[in-house]
């Protein structure tokens, strides 16, 4: 009983140190994946919009258990609207998230998200408007979601929930997306 005891022990202590990050490492993650975009607010009739998102973070450890990242994604964003509407929306989106390492290779992360608007077209049959003038040159959300890594590819599923309205003028649009993406995590 005590042998067994004493195997379960070394193997949990060797999880957790496979879990713990090194404190002061830094680490570059190149990363694609998918958005299930839509709009909230003052809209109704519209449906999630399937969109690419692609680009890097950068993560610090400030500890074994918490690290701080900083990234620039493109991120295809936008809704679908009745019949054939679509609003497509890119995005140049910011996010700084804190990172806390709650098991062995799985985080929970929360932070912010400046989003900068690249392009903004709203289609209905064959007309196709810009409306990138009509969009707040910054927006914020909050990004909020779960990483799980393996073998330095990161898995990685986020809510980015809009705080701040992306139309100007009279009522308020705000973006909500799903977002799903594989990295893989590069030590600098």
């Amino acid at each position: 009983m005590k042998k067994l005891m004493m195997i379960a022990a070394m193997m949990v202590a060797t999880l957790t140190a496979s879990a713990q990050q090194a404190t002061g490492s830094f680490t570059l993650i190149p990363k694609a994946g998918i958005n299930l975009a839509n709009v909230a607010g003052d809209v109704s009739g519209n449906s999630i919009k399937v969109g690419l998102v692609a680009g890097a973070e950068g993560m610090y450890q400030v500890s074994p258990l918490v690290g701080l990242s900083a990234g620039l994604l493109y991120s295809m964003q936008g809704c679908e609207g009745e019949g054939s509407a679509k609003a497509n929306y890119d995005f140049l989106n910011i996010p700084v998230l804190a990172n806390f390492y709650v098991a062995p290779n799985f985080a929970l992360k929360i932070g912010i998200q400046p989003a900068i608007p690249v392009s903004a077209k709203e289609k209905n049959d064959k007309i196709e408007i810009d409306v990138k003038d009509a969009m707040q040159s910054v927006t914020f959300d909050v990004p909020i979601g779960a990483s799980y890594e393996y073998s330095n590819f990161v898995f990685d599923a986020r809510y980015n929930l809009g705080i701040a309205k992306i139309n100007k003028g009279n009522g308020s649009v705000r973006n909500s997306v799903i977002q799903i993406t594989v990295g893989y995590k590069i030590p600098l």
